[in-house]
């Protein structure tokens, strides 16, 4: 029952994309050394949500089910300065995207607990 509220869904979404940004920075952190690899990224969750604003958009029957990194549409993210072996790996770059990932994860988070202390109260219960 609580599922079908979309700010439950919306929280959900987040949470799933915060972790597969999370497998993908891990993955461009470990080829940091590797000539030629070109630094990944998935699309910020504003720009996914902002995309269709009535509600998510699903491009496939798994798109909001199935999180696994391989199966996310991935931007590549090889501007700016690469290294002379053509490596585009920032360090500081995925440190910073990494922040910016654990800060929505916790903000999905964030939103299950309000959203739960709200049903609670609705209820007449106390936590």
């Amino acid at each position: 029952m609580f599922e079908k509220l979309e700010i439950i869904q919306m929280a959900q979404s987040l949470a799933a994309q915060s972790g597969a940004r999370m497998a993908i920075i891990a993955e461009n952190v470990a080829n940091a050394d590797t000539p030629g690899y070109k630094a990944k990224d998935l699309p910020s969750f504003a720009e996914t949500y902002a995309a269709d604003p009535g509600q998510m958009r699903t491009t496939r029957p798994s798109h909001l089910t199935d999180t696994s990194p391989a199966t996310l549409p991935m931007v590549e993210r090889g501007r700016g300065h690469e290294a002379p072996n053509g490596n585009s790996v920032s360090l500081e770059a995925e440190m910073v995207k990494s922040v910016e990932a654990r800060q929505n994860h916790d903000m999905a988070l964030a939103i299950y607990r309000a959203t739960a202390d709200v049903i609670r109260a609705s209820l007449g219960r106390n936590r």
